[in-house]
């Protein structure tokens, strides 16, 4: 491992831990970027291509969203850089005033294995536009983010599946590594753009050890926990986040990539997790299921022809909250009617969904404040899973046993 190494000098963001939970490791926060002020816990939507699909920058906004993320790789690929750089960046080409997370494309050396070859130069990528070649270096990746102009950009790291074993994944992680210093040397705005390192290690702690030491001597502003929520275990995904935030600086934001399930991201915040992202509220609601407290509801489904109450009763997004209220007062039947044959179904979903993922969040930050978030945590599960603790998963019991909260223990 090399001994000299640069150090991130300069941050563009404050955090200050403004409570934590006397029983787990779940703490809430104000995390301050360029374009505004962030209460974590916090959900961040994925508006892949510069757009939420189904949703209007305005109508995010309105539903309290502070930050929303951005495809490096995509939009790299079009509008390209030369259309940033002449717009301004990603805020204004999406008329978007709050802030930014930009991923750095490293998730597509996973997804689009096919068309990549990795290196240590960088990651040569056949486009799926047009099959033209593009290699994107760590110096490259930088390059681009600095171009959208996102408040907090992604080191590019070497992402294996999360189910590879052997000789690759200690390769990926001391790469990665190597690859957050040519990251650091390429940003070329640090008072404005906010670098994450992204830990890598697979399933192996030894090596997820070796990698948070050695990220964290690089003082970058946050850090994220990445190469999960790739088909492992919920055990195994609970055991890495929980061994990796107790070795991270405690002063500084931590994000889990790719985590969106409820019961996945309060597990998480329960283990010391501030910051997520994930396309299934978006995705999910485009196949017409909403998300509730009580569970997924799949609103195609022909019991749903006839129900005219709203998608959740209690709810306060736009389209359960009565007409005489100020909202649509959308019924699940009328989503039922839409879901299969029209956009406007999946936008109303969309709507519901991510602000059931966002006020999952607020109301999780709200119980830490108060100093009672494993009431918080066993009244959500006691509420989704019906009351029968039987149902309860073996999982979550256990995760959230290593920190002080035991769901079957009675109390609420």
């Amino acid at each position: 491992m090399q001994t000299v190494f640069p150090q991130v000098t300069k941050s563009a963001l404050t955090y200050e831990v403004i409570a934590q939970c006397s029983t787990s490791k779940a703490r809430a926060s104000n995390l301050t970027l360029p374009h505004g002020l962030v209460e974590t816990p916090m959900f961040m939507p994925v508006a892949t291509q510069a757009s939420l699909k189904g949703l209007t920058p305005e109508q995010l906004e309105e539903l309290g969203c502070k930050i929303c993320l951005n495809n490096t790789y995509h939009l790299g690929l079009k509008p390209g850089r030369e259309v940033l750089d002449a717009i301004g960046g990603a805020h204004k080409l999406q008329s978007w005033s709050r802030n930014i997370l930009t991923d750095s494309g490293g998730f597509q050396m996973v997804s689009l294995l096919k068309l990549a070859t990795i290196t240590e130069e960088g990651v040569r990528f056949l486009s799926p536009h047009d099959g033209s070649p593009m290699l994107l270096t760590p110096e490259h990746s930088i390059e681009l983010q600095n171009s959208i102009g996102s408040d907090i950009i992604m080191q590019l790291d070497d992402v294996v599946h999360t189910l590879t074993t052997g000789p690759r994944v200690e390769e990926a992680m001391h790469r990665s590594i190597r690859w957050l210093d040519r990251c650091i040397t390429a940003n070329k705005n640090p008072d404005r753009q906010n670098l994450f390192a992204i830990i890598q290690g697979g399933l192996d702690l030894d090596l997820r050890r070796t990698c948070c030491i050695e990220m964290s001597k690089r003082n970058t502003p946050g850090i994220a926990v990445g190469g999960l929520s790739g088909g492992e275990a919920k055990e195994q995904f609970c055991e890495v986040v929980n061994f990796c935030t107790d070795l991270l600086p405690r002063n500084k934001p931590i994000y889990v990539m790719g985590v969106g399930y409820a019961e996945d991201m309060l597990v998480s915040v329960a283990l010391g997790v501030d910051l997520f992202d994930c396309v299934y509220p978006t995705r999910t609601a485009r196949f017409g299921n909403a998300i509730t407290a009580k569970g997924v509801l799949n609103l195609r489904n022909k019991c749903f022809a006839t129900d005219y109450g709203p998608v959740e009763q209690g709810c306060t997004c736009p389209i359960c909250t009565p007409k005489g209220n100020g909202g649509m007062g959308i019924t699940r039947s009328l989503i039922h009617h839409l879901a299969a044959k029209e956009t406007s179904g999946a936008h109303m979903l969309t709507l519901h969904n991510v602000h059931y993922q966002l006020n999952l969040m607020r109301e999780a930050r709200q119980a830490i404040i108060r100093d009672e978030f494993p009431s918080f945590v066993k009244d959500f599960f006691f509420t989704l899973h019906g009351g029968d603790k039987k149902k309860f998963p073996k999982w979550a019991v256990d995760a959230l046993r290593t920190v002080n909260i035991d769901l079957l223990d009675g109390s609420r």
